[in-house]
C-alpha cells in the first residue's frame, strides 16, 4: 500500500472537528440526545416484552430481539461521540476509544444487515412452507444462524480494525462526526485508496445482500399471488410490513449516496456528515418502533401493560 511522503506523529488521542462550522450545535446535540433515547427506550422495551412472555419465545421474536440488540450497539457507537461533542464539548476521544467505537460502528452496520437479510429468510420461509416452518427454523437452528452471522460480522471488520490500527497518522483531527474508518484512514500518512479497496467489496456484499432480500420477496410475492382468496393474500403479506420498512429505511441512504455519486454529485463535509448522522440514527429508531406498531404480538403485549399502569394508579390515587 502506497504511502504519503509526510512526517508521522504519535497520536494518543483524536480531535472530532467535524461539527465545528455549525452554529447551532447545542440544538443539533439536544437532538441527538432524544433521538438517542428514544432508541433506548423503544428496544429496551421490544427486549423486555419477548423476554418476559414465554409464548413469544419463537424465531420470528429471537430475530426482532436480535435486531434490537444490533439497533442499540450501533447507535451507541456513533451517538455517544457526537453528544460529547456537542453538549458536552467534549470534542477529544483517546485514539485507544477511536479505534473501539469505530469497530463496534462497522460491527452494528454489517450485522444489522445480515440480521434484516435472515428476518427476509424467516419470512419467505413461514409464507411459502407454512406447515414445515416450526420443523425447519427451530429456536435452536435460529440462535445459531444469529451466531454465525456475528461471526462473519466480527470477521470481515477485524481487517480494518487491524489496518485503522496499524498505519502511522499525519495529524490527530478527523474532520468527519465521529470515528468511522474512513474519517481514521484519512488522518493517516498513507494513500487512502488501497485501503479503501476492502470498504469497496465489503459494501458490494452488503448491497449484494439487498438482492438476497430482494429475491425472497419474489418468492413470496409469487406464493401469495397464488393463493385464491383475496382476504388471506392481504393478511399473509401484511406479516412482511414492518421487515419491508426496515430494508428501506436501512439501505435507503446508502442507495442515496450511491445514486449521487454516479450521477457525479459529489457531497460536501457537511452533506457527507448528515447522510452519516442519518444513515446511523434512522434505522435503529425506525426498527423497534416498527415491530411493536406493526406486530399484533407486540402491540397487544404493550398496550396491555400500559393499560395495567394506568389503572393501577389510578388505584393507588
Amino acid at each position: 500500500m502506497g504511502t504519503k511522503n509526510d512526517t508521522a506523529v504519535r497520536v494518543s488521542e483524536f480531535i472530532i472537528t467535524g461539527f465545528d462550522h455549525l452554529s447551532h450545535q447545542k440544538l443539533l446535540g439536544s437532538l441527538i440526545l432524544i433521538t438517542y433515547v428514544l432508541i433506548l427506550c423503544f428496544c429496551s422495551t421490544n427486549l423486555s416484552i419477548i423476554v418476559a412472555d414465554r409464548r413469544l419465545h419463537s424465531p420470528m421474536y429471537i430475530l426482532i430481539c436480535n435486531l434490537a440488540v444490533v439497533d442499540i450497539m450501533f447507535s451507541t457507537s456513533s451517538c455517544i461521540t457526537m453528544i460529547a461533542v456537542l453538549l458536552a464539548e467534549m470534542k477529544t476521544i483517546t485514539f485507544t476509544s477511536c479505534i473501539s467505537s469505530m469497530f463496534t460502528y462497522h460491527l452494528g452496520d454489517v450485522t444489522m444487515c445480515l440480521a434484516i437479510t435472515l428476518m427476509a429468510m424467516d419470512r419467505m420461509l413461514a409464507i411459502t412452507l407454512p406447515l414445515r416452518y416450526n420443523s425447519i427454523l427451530t429456536n435452536p437452528r435460529c440462535i445459531a444462524a444469529i451466531l454465525v452471522c456475528w461471526t462473519i460480522a466480527i470477521g470481515s471488520i477485524v481487517p480494518n480494525a487491524t489496518a485503522a490500527d496499524s498505519i502511522p497518522y499525519c495529524q490527530n483531527k478527523i474532520r468527519y462526526v465521529f470515528c468511522d474508518y474512513p474519517a481514521i484512514i484519512r488522518a493517516g500518512c498513507v494513500d487512502p485508496g488501497p485501503y479503501f479497496t476492502a470498504s469497496v467489496i465489503k459494501g458490494l456484499w452488503l448491497f449484494g445482500h439487498l438482492l438476497l432480500i430482494l429475491i425472497s420477496y419474489i418468492v413470496i410475492l409469487y406464493t401469495v399471488l397464488r393463493l385464491s382468496d383475496k382476504g388471506s393474500r392481504k393478511k399473509t403479506f401484511s406479516t412482511c410490513i414492518s421487515h419491508i420498512i426496515v430494508v428501506s429505511t436501512y439501505y435507503a441512504p446508502k442507495i442515496v449516496s450511491v445514486l449521487l455519486s454516479r450521477v457525479g454529485v459529489m457531497l460536501n463535509l457537511t452533506e457527507r456528515n448528515a447522510v452519516i448522522i442519518v444513515a446511523s440514527m434512522l434505522p435503529p429508531l425506525v426498527n423497534p418502533v416498527t415491530y411493536c406498531l406493526t406486530t399484533k404480538e407486540l402491540r397487544g403485549r404493550l398496550i396491555s401493560l400500559l393499560t395495567k399502569k394506568k389503572c393501577g394508579s389510578e388505584v393507588t390515587k
